[in-house]
């Protein structure tokens, strides 16, 4: 996938109804389908633990397939793959930018009694109503795969849509967090690479003296939120239980960041606008020195939208604090599948979306991290033999995507990307800290949860 910038991505073939193609920054926000929206959940949580029992079954059947345009390819490779599939895809929003049309379009579709696409791109946001109820329109995957199929996932890479035991989707990629850097500056600087945010801070406190204009980062896009105060530990978004969250941007783990960035920012060592803006590209980004960030940065942003040249770019482990026991790290992204609890083909709709996660002809083309621990082994072998980078990524992305720190969760009915984008990003322009913040950071959090039907814990 899956970027989760606050840019949308490129959109474009078959459309729903009233939506529009976004066609700004093609090969990178393309990958951004991680929703921004709030999205209202279910009031009952599906509690019950019965079995699945689908409808009645008809292999001869089609499937619909919901997809943003960024997955057009995926519908396409295993249509190539199996010729005699019946496959209509659809192109929706896919939940970027905010939208909530997958939500919108079930409740509709619940109503009518008709209409399910049996397969379904989803937003990050959507595991939060599509798993509950008294009929989830996601069918527990775990029913359908067999045994042992979800272990060659990433570790907790279904966390985020398990509900009492049951997994109600399939990863299709991660966007775990590490630290990138350009090889080439870091030399020519005579700077060795940091191994701890303490080290990154310090050093990126040296670069704003020794190299004005420099950076160590950037914190002027919405999906900042994630890599520094998720890779922090910050409970603003701890989900205790399945209505209850933990909220305190007071937490030694929250100011711990935001001091620390607030000092990089003072300095000019830090971006503040999003790292995808034109301006940024134009004026910045062959001064980025290092980027704590995303699996997808070295191809997607380094590559593709810098045009920074082959043999610069490498990538370290995530930071981690010192006082911390172990490397945790945040996720920029990652997106995954919905099979339809509705369909009435559930042996075509597993197979398409096992297929497009798991194939390793299709998966090491990809733009982003495979969840699939085989296919992630290839992709790291295409990356590698691509000869762009300087050194070998695959020990930085592997550690990465087994440091994600499950106590963050992602899937709320509310998006943390959007609060970051309206309540920090507009007082970190106006030259404001992030420690300032931190009390109307805390309060809208609060409030937005509350008005979703979570009971907030501080």
């Amino acid at each position: 996938m899956t970027p989760t910038e606050s840019t949308s991505g490129r959109r474009y073939g078959k459309r729903v109804r009233g939506r529009t193609t976004l066609a700004v920054l093609l090969g990178v926000a393309a990958l951004l389908a991680a929703g921004c929206a709030d999205a209202t959940p279910e009031s009952t949580a599906n509690k019950s633990g019965t079995a699945f029992t689908p409808v009645a079954q008809d292999e001869n059947s089609g499937i619909v397939v919901w997809v943003d345009a960024t997955r057009q390819p995926a519908v396409d490779a295993y249509k190539k793959a199996h010729p005699d599939a019946k496959i209509e895809v659809v192109t929706y929003s896919g939940g970027a930018g905010g939208s909530t049309d997958l939500q919108t379009k079930i409740k509709l579709f619940d109503r009518t009694g008709k209409g399910w696409p049996d397969v379904a791109w989803p937003g990050i946001q959507d595991p939060s109503w599509a798993t509950t109820g008294k009929t989830p329109y996601a069918a527990p995957i775990s029913d359908l795969l067999p045994k042992g199929t979800l272990d060659k996932y990433a570790t907790g890479a279904h966390d985020l849509c398990t509900v009492n035991g049951k997994v109600y989707c399939l990863r299709n990629d991660l966007a775990q967090n590490m630290l990138w850097y350009n090889k080439k500056l870091m030399d020519k600087f005579g700077y060795a690479v940091p191994t701890t945010w303490e080290e990154w801070s310090e050093l990126g406190l040296k670069v704003a003296k020794e190299h004005p204009g420099y950076l160590v980062g950037e914190i002027g896009s919405a999906g900042s939120v994630n890599t520094y105060f998720w890779g922090s530990r910050c409970p603003m978004s701890s989900v205790t239980d399945d209505k209850k969250l933990t909220v305190d941007m007071h937490d030694p783990k929250c100011t711990r960041m935001a001091t620390m960035l607030d000092d990089l920012l003072a300095a000019g060592a830090l971006g503040k606008v999003n790292k995808f803006d034109t301006g940024f590209v134009k004026d910045q980004a062959s001064k980025v020195l290092m980027m704590p960030g995303s699996s997808w940065f070295g191809k997607v942003l380094f590559q593709n939208t810098y045009k920074i040249p082959d043999g610069q770019i490498a990538a370290a482990k995530p930071l981690k604090f010192a006082d911390d026991d172990k490397i945790y790290t945040g996720a920029g992204g990652g997106g995954m599948w919905f099979v339809s609890s509705h369909s009435k083909n559930l042996k075509l709709a597993t197979d398409f979306v096992q297929w497009v996660t798991q194939d390793p002809a299709y998966t090491a083309s990809a733009d982003t991290y495979p969840a699939y621990k085989p296919a992630a082994e290839g992709w790291l072998t295409a990356q590698q033999s691509s000869g762009y980078f300087a050194g070998d990524i695959a020990p930085a992305l592997t550690s990465a995507a087994d440091s994600i720190w499950t106590g963050w969760k992602q899937s709320t009915a509310f998006s943390q990307e959007k609060i970051y984008g309206e309540v920090v990003i507009p007082a970190i322009t106006k030259g404001e800290t992030i420690t300032s913040q931190l009390d109307k950071w805390e309060t809208e959090i609060t409030n937005r949860a509350k008005s979703l039907g979570y009971q907030v814990e501080d």
